[in-house]
């Protein structure tokens, strides 16, 4: 809820049961699933599709993604259009979870390690 109210627009749940998809990327790492764009693209498209919020669903779900995947030490390296349109098709449906997965793998790269 943070991360909408900051980055979101207007505030406030457009559907709370909507938001409880969000326990699916949950789901998936408690039953073994380890590969982080399968996760990161589970939140992208628990945001983005199924609109929890009353606005800001599709920056709010890129942001989750792009955040998991940082927190996990990737980057999208995909330019400011490509994010975009990706994000645009993902709403409209024509990209579903696998292919927003296969967008995620290809477009990140692992950040440089600590020194």
């Amino acid at each position: 809820m943070n991360m909408h109210d900051e980055h979101g627009g207007l505030p406030g749940l457009r559907d709370a049961n909507a938001l409880e998809t969000l326990a699916r990327p949950l789901n998936k790492a408690a039953y073994g699933e380890t590969d982080i764009f399968v996760l990161a693209a589970a939140y992208l498209n628990a945001i983005v599709r199924n609109h929890p919020f009353a606005d800001g669903n599709k920056r709010t779900g890129y942001l989750a993604a792009f955040t998991f995947l940082y927190i996990n030490r990737y980057v999208i390296n995909a330019d400011k259009a490509q994010v975009i349109v990706f994000v645009l098709e993902v709403a409209a449906g024509e990209i579903d979870e696998e292919g927003a997965t296969r967008f995620l793998r290809d477009f990140s790269i692992p950040l440089n390690p600590s020194p």
